[in-house]
């Protein structure tokens, strides 16, 4: 009894049923690139969804602060007008910052309307070629990638 009047007075005094406040921003900003493009630079967005190895997931501002690693497939970008932005990434990372500060880090990206079925589904043959002929572990990690890379081409077009 008189441990659990130390802690009391130990504890704030505030009231356990109202959450406390988090001071996030309203607006969530976007800064999403690759080594080969800059798609977004601090631009205000309504929401991201990512693809990840934990599962896709979507992004709106005062979301609670993430890291996670993408995996092979399309993150969509719902701009402020409205807009919907589909951008296929090979790999990378997502970081969302409690401030609603997002940061995309893609190894390769390219828009989805940018991208050829025909095209993809040839990697995806070569790709499944070299794993069978692959003689080694490492070649058949990279082979292994790039079906990976492969199949999220050929579903996301």
């Amino acid at each position: 009894m008189a441990t659990s009047r130390v802690v009391s007075r130990l504890l704030p005094r505030r009231s356990f049923n109202t959450p406390p406040k988090r001071g996030y921003a309203d607006k969530m900003r976007l800064t999403f690139c690759a080594g080969n493009q800059m798609f977004h630079n601090g631009d205000t967005v309504r929401q991201v969804d990512v693809p990840s190895f934990s599962g896709c997931f979507g992004i709106l501002a005062e979301h609670v602060p993430t890291l996670a690693i993408l995996r092979p497939g399309v993150v969509t970008v719902f701009e402020d007008d409205g807009s919907e932005r589909k951008i296929f990434v090979s790999s990378g990372t997502v970081t969302v910052n409690a401030d609603s500060t997002v940061q995309i880090l893609a190894e390769e990206a390219h828009p989805i309307e940018n991208l050829d079925s025909t095209t993809a589904k040839e990697m995806l043959s070569k790709a499944q070629s070299l794993f069978l002929s692959a003689t080694t572990d490492e070649d058949k990690v990279e082979a292994q990638i790039g079906i990976e890379v492969g199949e999220a081409l050929v579903e996301a077009l």
